[in-house]
């Protein structure tokens, strides 16, 4: 609303007549000229103020004039505290105007001074809030304000007040600051100008409340900042009521400098609220020089400002400064509290640093030299038993529960068992942690799904998942139900071990209970499924988790294209890699290897260049899976000779040294084409370079010498493989059995198996 609003009447209003000035008045400060200053009016009694009343309810205002009590009440200046009585009690805004009119006609000019005109249009204000509804009140305040603006009726500091409260409220922030500006100077106090800020804060004038404020922080300000200054500022930080202007953590303090300055200091609580906000910003040297900028200037802190801190350097890992922080408490004798002891006690486990943690405990029970005699509490000695079985001392955590129970009587609850069964599962000792699940379960302490879920994991990693799900199947029925961490334990359990029915069961079940899958659950059952080659599911799978928000990585995705290459579906293969590149993932070196090896076995050479050009485009240099798939791809196609060229060119140009697998390719594909010799040579060459056969290795050499009935080179190399320790496997004995008997040669064989355990893996 504009000033100029102020002609539009909402009221009939009896207009001030121009002969009949206040006398005495300058302008709306209520200073009274010297010459003219009244003596002290007579003070009124409660008797003469309730006849006067009713003489002016009981009298048409035309008549005030004729009525001689009246004139006689005006003719002796009543005090202004009666007139504020006499119009309060008049029961309307108008005729409150008609008692002001008629007192400002009829009262001589020492009588009608500023605090009377004041008082009594302070009343007619408080009469209007009540007789108006409450969405009209600030337009007629308005208005009355103007009114008494051009009457130059001065405003005392309670109609000050309830202006600028009222418009405030009504977001009128100009006319809050038109009644401040006409509010008498010497009238002005911490109070209202609190008041005005208020208003202009919260109205979004931020500027002028800023400007507002820099003049009660000035060292030589009239209106000093008070403790309610702070709240305001701070309440309307806090609340972020401003956009605009967003006071980052170094102002903030720079502001707050300068409240300690006029000896305001923070409360404990908003001290703790604003060192805990600058510490999770990453701010904590900040919230160090607040706290000790407040006590220079003499504020005194709390425990709890302290603690505060504390927690902010522990999340940094900065003990040092914790500990100066500590003996800065005891030097201020602030007593540290059992907060302060658990603050310290928990970053110091959390950095495993729990000999140091323990040395805390210690203090607490006031008998070292530098102790304080703080009783723990059960959270504290839960804190410490997690930091001991987190660093594999379970025992000790045991032991420290025993004492919890002994010493202090506090009871271990589900986060005390949690803490030592996890302890006890991360050391393997899975047979501990549920004897101690059954001793939770008896002394009354009822599991929670975190209990659940630790076990569940120490069986599976054990891989004990049967028993694991025997274990969910029970709890279930008892009423606790898993999670979404419990069916992503034993989801990815079962994937692990190829059981990918059960593991589609748990995720159906999950869903059903409305359980969400998260991105790990999805992964980990997209992987299960195409190394199961399963690939319709796993699409599925893929499908609803992009519908659930999780974007497929790089890795499940060439799960998925390897899953779809090893089934042939090549248009599955070249939608999949669409999908990727539209989602932003870039193909590694993994996925060309894996278009690479398929296409090489398919026979497109063709296409494999345009493959491994595309892949050094994108940086990926080929390595030896890349060289492999093409030495097997061109040894399947028949084409030797440019799979040796390719091998050659590895051990030159390229700077990859060939791989046991390799070597394996070409040695069994040299033997079966009747080129033993060069698969010998292949064998000496893997000796000079330091590559290591293996079982294989010596496989396809024994095929290719029983072909060639070459015995001796046979028995050279049964020998070295005797010295190079290489255990054979059924395959080995297969072709020996079948060949050395049939030739005499039974000794020599009984001589290469004794002491060996022949195994019977593929690998």
């Amino acid at each position: 609303m504009k000033l100029a609003a102020a002609r539009k009447s909402l009221l009939p209003l009896p207009s001030l007549p121009k002969s009949g000035s206040i006398a005495g008045v300058r302008h709306l400060s209520g200073k009274l000229d010297v010459t003219h200053t009244p003596l002290p009016p007579p003070t009124t009694t409660s008797a003469a103020v309730t006849e006067i009343v009713s003489v002016l309810k009981t009298t048409d205002h035309n008549d005030w004039n004729s009525n001689s009590k009246l004139v006689e009440f005006l003719h002796t200046p009543p005090s202004p505290t009666s007139l504020l009585k006499i119009t309060r009690q008049l029961g309307s805004t108008e005729k409150g105007l008609h008692f002001l009119e008629f007192f400002k006609t009829n009262s001589s000019g020492l009588s009608a001074n500023p605090s009377s005109l004041s008082f009594t249009f302070q009343a007619i204000l408080e009469q209007a809030m009540r007789d108006e509804q409450e969405a009209d009140v600030p337009s007629k305040l308005f208005e009355l304000f103007c009114f008494a603006k051009e009457g130059k009726i001065p405003l005392s500091i309670n109609a000050a007040t309830l202006l600028i409260r009222c418009f405030g409220r009504a977001k009128m922030l100009e006319e809050s600051v038109s009644v401040y500006k006409e509010l008498d100077p010497d009238s002005r106090n911490t109070n209202v100008v609190n008041l005005l800020l208020d208003c202009l804060l919260r109205g979004g004038n931020i500027d002028r409340g800023f400007e507002v404020l820099d003049e009660m922080l000035k060292r030589d300000s009239g209106v000093p900042p008070n403790k309610s200054t702070m709240d305001i500022v701070l309440s309307a930080l806090w609340k972020r009521i401003w956009v605009e202007r967003r006071m980052s953590v170094e102002e903030i303090c720079e502001l707050l400098v300068r409240f300690f300055e006029h000896g305001v200091f923070l409360d404990d609580v908003w001290f703790t609220k604003l060192i805990t906000k600058f510490c999770r910003s990453g701010k904590c040297d900040k919230a160090w020089d607040l706290l000790h900028d407040m006590l220079r200037l003499g504020g005194g802190v709390e425990a709890s400002s302290y603690n505060a801190l504390l927690s902010g350097l522990g999340r940094e890992r900065d003990f040092q400064r914790m500990n100066l922080l500590m003996n800065e408490m005891k030097e201020k004798e602030v007593k540290p509290n059992v907060v302060t002891f658990g603050i310290l006690i928990n970053h110091l486990c959390k950095c495993y640093r729990v000999d140091e943690a323990l040395q805390v405990f210690e203090k607490m029970g006031g008998s070292e030299p530098d102790g304080v005699l703080v009783k723990p509490d059960r959270v504290l000695y839960n804190t410490l038993i997690d930091g001991l079985c987190k660093v594999g001392k379970q025992e000790e955590g045991f032991k420290l529960m025993e004492k919890m129970r002994m010493e202090t009587g506090y009871e271990p609850n589900t986060v005390t068992y949690n803490c030592l069964i996890d302890g006890f599962c991360k050391a393997g000792e899975i047979e501990t942690s549920l004897e101690l699940f059954d001793q939770m379960k008896k002394n009354g302490v009822v599991p929670n799904v975190i209990t659940l879920n630790i076990l569940l994991n120490g069986m599976c990693k054990l891989g004990r998942v049967s028993s694991s799900m025997g274990l969910f199947t029970e709890m279930q029925e008892k009423g606790l139900k898993g999670n979404a961490i419990t069916y992503t334990i034993l989801i990815t359990s079962f994937c692990s071990v190829n059981n990918i029915d059960r593991a589609m069961t748990l995720f159906n079940e999950m869903t059903e209970n409305g359980c969400s899958p998260d991105a790990k659950l999805y992964y980990s059952l997209i992987l299960g499924l195409c190394q199961a080659r399963r690939m319709d599911d796993a699409s599925c799978i893929a499908s609803k988790a992009k519908e659930a928000g999780f974007g497929l990585d790089v890795i499940c995705y060439n799960a998925l294209i390897g899953g779809l290459c090893r089934k042939n579906k090549i248009d599955e293969v070249y939608q999949t890699l669409k999908d990727m590149e539209e989602s932003g993932i870039k193909p590694d070196r993994y996925t060309y290897n894996t278009l690479i090896s398929y296409f090489s076995e398919q026979g497109q050479f063709t296409t494999v260049r345009r493959v491994m050009k595309r892949m050094k485009d994108d940086g990926y240099l080929p390595n030896v899976v890349t060289y492999g798939a093409l030495i097997r791809a061109y040894c399947l196609a028949g084409n030797l000779d440019e799979a040796m060229k390719i091998f050659q060119n590895m051990s030159s140009a390229t700077n990859v040294p060939p791989n046991t697998v390799v070597y394996n390719i070409l040695i069994d594909t040299l033997c079966k084409s009747d080129k033993v010799e060069d698969a010998i040579s292949l064998l000496d060459e893997m000796k000079d370079k330091g590559v290591r056969p293996n079982t294989k290795t010596y496989n396809a050499l024994f095929k290719g010498l029983r072909e060639r009935n070459w015995v001796e080179k046979a028995f050279e190399i049964m020998d070295q493989m005797t010295e190079n320790a290489c255990n054979p496997d059924y395959i080995t004995m297969e072709i020996l059995t079948q060949w050395l008997p049939t030739i005499g040669e039974t000794e020599k064989l009984r001589s290469f198996v004794e002491g060996y355990e022949v195994s019977t893996s593929t690998a």
